[in-house]
Formats: structure tokens, C-alpha cells, sequence
């Protein structure tokens, strides 16, 4: 199932997620099952990287100059060793060099998790994808905000969770959980 060995990338696991700004969440399990992962990876000593959100806009909780909410949470604080690419925008592959990293360090293949599904997340499986990279996205070490659209519909973060995962099914990643990824590690 899994490129030996896949790179874990750990999406913007920010303290800035945790505003109100962002609404109702759904997977409040996510960062418990990005740890499992993350721990999984340390023992193999695998790649591990990290994103991490620097927003340009003011009033965003990911703001650059608000250093708390640019923070990574208090347990998937990255290690020595561990790469960070911090960025701008949605995908973790724009302004940054992880792209050239992956290919530099013989990696084709990548397991996602962070914050937030319809944002990063499913930015980066898109462009991981596209890119050519062998894309697995853990759905349950991920999680999604409700939105509301142009036409003032309301959607559940449940529904939106559901919705992505949809449509980067088959297309551009491959979806799994994160017991099924343990599993596999442990047999291979």
C-alpha cells in the first residue's frame, strides 16, 4: 500500500486554528492520530515535515507577526531534524522548496495530515498529486470547519470533510485511516 519509506507531512498543526475565526470543526481526534503517526515515523526515523501557515492577512489567526496563533500546538511540536516549510498560501509545494526536498531526498511517495481539510490540506494532496508523488491522505488525522457558500448555504464541517474526501478519492489520493496506515507499516 505505502511507498517504503513515505514521508509523513504534518499540514499546519497551528495554534491559530483553535480561534473561533474558524467555526465549528469537526475530528477533534485529528491531532491524537497525527501524534500516533508522528511517533510511528520517529521510531523508523523516516522523514517527517511540517508546513506551516504564515498568513499575509491581519486579521487571520495564522497571522506572521500574532506569534501565538502561528504556533505549532503543545503536542506535534516538530523535533531536531524534522523539516519545516512555512508558507503564505493554501498549498505547501508554492513558495517553497518541498517539492525539490521530496526529490532530493528520494522520496516518491507521502502520507498527509494537518488543518484544515478544505483549506491546506486538500491544496496540497491536489498539488502532491499532480506533482507525481505517491499520495495517501489519513482522513482521520485531518479535520474541516463548516462553510457557508456565495449562495449563503450552510455546510457542516462534517459535510465538507465528507465532500473532499470525495473528490480527492482515486483522483488524487489514495484515503486511508490512520490505524490501517500502522497496520501496513507493521506488516511490511
Amino acid at each position: 500500500m505505502l511507498g517504503n519509506p513515505p514521508a509523513l507531512l504534518v499540514l499546519d498543526v497551528q495554534k491559530g486554528f483553535d480561534d473561533p475565526y474558524w467555526g465549528k470543526r469537526n475530528n477533534l481526534q485529528a491531532e491524537d492520530n497525527i501524534l500516533k503517526l508522528l511517533t510511528e515515523w520517529r521510531t523508523r526515523q523516516w522523514t517527517v515535515i511540517y508546513s506551516q501557515h504564515l498568513s499575509l492577512q491581519p486579521k487571520s489567526p495564522l497571522y506572521h507577526k500574532d506569534k501565538v496563533g502561528t504556533q505549532f500546538k503543545d503536542m506535534i511540536q516538530p523535533q531536531e531534524g524534522e523539516k519545516i516549510f512555512p508558507k503564505n498560501v493554501n498549498s505547501a509545494f508554492i513558495g517553497t522548496h518541498l517539492e525539490t526536498y521530496l526529490i532530493d531526498q528520494q522520496l516518491k511517495s507521502v502520507v498527509i495530515t494537518g488543518l484544515s481539510t478544505q483549506h491546506c490540506v486538500s491544496t496540497t494532496t491536489r498539488m502532491s498529486s499532480n506533482l507525481g508523488f505517491e499520495t495517501y491522505l489519513v482522513e482521520d488525522a485531518i479535520a474541516a470547519f463548516d462553510a457557508t457558500d456565495h449562495n449563503g448555504i450552510h455546510y457542516s464541517a462534517d459535510q465538507v470533510q465528507k465532500v473532499e474526501l470525495a473528490l480527492l478519492n482515486k483522483e488524487f489520493a489514495t484515503i486511508v485511516k490512520t490505524n490501517q496506515v500502522l497496520n501496513q507499516i507493521a506488516h511490511e
